[in-house]
């Protein structure tokens, strides 16, 4: 299983970077490692995300594999992005510097972006 999730810390390495799993991430992480370890329960590919294509292989998922699914669709990644990120602020109160940690963005732009929508 791939090294960059820790689920007893409940975190996820991306890109070098450890961010904390929200209860609803954590459940679709756990969701999805169960469906990969039942579809293919041999594999020796070390990536989260794999398919039919990649299982028998040791190379990541196509970005193609990954978005086509949503395009067309009313929820585009970027309206996911952006609701998610919400919801976390409402979540956890006026806290600028809480997404910093959780979706990787530089505290400049959360102080920025967020602190105008934030009541304290």
């Amino acid at each position: 299983m791939p090294d960059d999730i820790d689920l007893r810390n409940r975190r996820l390495t991306i890109t070098g970077r450890a961010r904390p799993l929200d209860d609803l991430t954590l459940q679709l992480l756990l969701d999805w490692l169960e469906h990969r370890r039942r579809r293919w329960p041999t594999t020796a590919n070390f990536h989260l995300l794999i398919n039919n294509q990649t299982a028998n292989t040791t190379s990541r998922a196509s970005n193609h594999w990954i978005s086509a699914p949503l395009r067309g669709q009313e929820p585009t990644l970027e309206r996911l992005r952006v609701d998610r990120q919400l919801e976390e602020a409402m979540v956890k109160g006026p806290d600028p510097l809480h997404p910093d940690e959780v979706f990787g963005l530089d505290e400049k732009t959360a102080m920025r972006d967020w602190t105008p929508h934030l009541r304290y």
